[in-house]
């Protein structure tokens, strides 16, 4: 992020913090249910356009990225329960004191203490940055040589004690922060969320996007920066953003028909995105199928899996335990083989190989067995 990008917006975020900035949210329907435990002074001071942790689940570890005073990080301790784990990331020290100076105040009346409050970049969730001002306070910068080895410093933090750890949580949500951040840094931003995820994670996003692409002239605008519009991505380029980083089954949980905001004939709306972490490994013959069963005649999955309706596709056993699993189980059915494959005994899949699977590949080519109905076919109302 440029300095004068990140000054802006940590600027109006500190003014957020010690008084409301209307402009800085859209309007949300939270559950009141989880509301009634959270200080004024947090709710009042909340900034966002959707609402990520309805779409969490008990005992999850959830990483909230730009938590700025912690109403989702309190929402979502209320959702996972005491199985689960919440940790807010944001950058600006004052919504950090207003979001630690609640926690205590959440945990007593909720009876439990499941949140805590990291500072760091949401682009680089590796360093701390409370640890990094510690350590540059007992060795200030005066010199370029002291610029260098506080980029050591920072260097050395980051691999030796990361502030998020790789594959250490369950979801990551984020509401209305990952516009903040300068285009030169987005991709880095989107390999974090990847990074910090969980083999079978997901990442819950909800951001101001935008109908076409923004333009230099609103780009160069500081204020636009910090008020969520010059950094929006388009609709489409949010989502390729996902698929870039190596996240799969991706889908539009919400978009409003109505923009929030339109400026200069372009239009930007609030949109919650569900995206999964876990197609990568080694693909393995297990003579596996799945069937699409529609409604679509045929659909594209993230691997390049081209499924026709009603068709048997071949698909490795990896790619077999993902349609397992949300977001596709209730799209397709699961044909497994009749004599289960030892997975230590199994060969690799022939990606080459025609897509469709013939039936007698997962019955066994000298399978003959004849068999009765498996219930009797007719009763006293007649036959079916």
């Amino acid at each position: 992020m440029s300095i004068a990008t990140e000054s802006s917006v940590r600027e109006r975020y500190a003014r957020g913090a010690a008084a409301r900035e209307p402009e800085l949210c859209c309007p949300v329907d939270y559950d009141p249910r989880y509301l009634a435990v959270i200080p004024d002074e947090v709710l009042e001071r909340d900034y966002g356009c959707g609402d990520p942790s309805r779409h969490l689940r008990p005992g999850e570890t959830v990483l909230d990225l730009g938590s700025g005073t912690g109403k989702i990080c309190f929402i979502a301790s209320q959702v996972v329960g005491t199985a689960g784990r919440v940790i807010g990331i944001d950058m600006t020290p004052e919504m950090l004191e207003v979001a630690r100076r609640a926690a205590p105040r959440v945990a007593e009346r909720l009876g439990f203490a499941n949140v805590e409050f990291r500072r760091a970049r949401i682009q680089d969730l590796a360093l701390d940055l409370d640890r990094l001002d510690a350590e540059l306070a007992a060795r200030p910068v005066r010199s370029a040589d002291d610029l260098r080895a506080a980029e050591r410093l920072a260097d050395r933090l980051r691999h030796e004690t990361p502030l998020v750890e790789d594959a250490s949580v369950d979801v990551v949500v984020s509401n209305c922060v990952l516009n903040l951040v300068d285009g030169a840094d987005k991709r880095r931003l989107f390999a974090e969320i990847f990074r910090v995820l969980r083999h079978g994670g997901r990442a819950v996003i909800s951001d101001i996007v935008a109908d076409e692409p923004v333009p230099a002239h609103l780009e160069a605008d500081p204020e636009l920066w910090s008020g969520c519009i010059s950094g929006a991505l388009t609709e489409e380029g949010f989502l390729a953003a996902f698929e870039q980083a190596g996240f799969h089954g991706l889908r539009i949980l919400e978009r409003p028909a109505q923009p929030w905001r339109t400026v200069e004939g372009i239009e930007f709306r609030s949109l919650t995105v569900v995206a999964f972490k876990g197609k990568q490994g080694p693909c393995f013959e297990h003579f596996q199928a799945v069937i699409y069963k529609g409604p679509f005649k045929q659909v594209l999955d993230d691997d390049g899996h081209r499924l026709v309706r009603g068709e048997r596709a071949a698909v490795c056993a990896k790619t077999f335990e993902i349609y397992s699993g949300e977001p596709y189980r209730n799209q397709v059915e699961l044909v497994e083989p009749r004599v289960p494959i030892d997975p230590s005994a199994a060969r690799p899949f022939d990606c080459t190989r025609s897509l469709r699977r013939d039936p007698r590949e997962t019955k066994g080519r000298d399978y003959d067995d004849s068999s009765a109905p498996a219930a009797p076919c007719c009763g006293p109302d007649g036959c079916c």
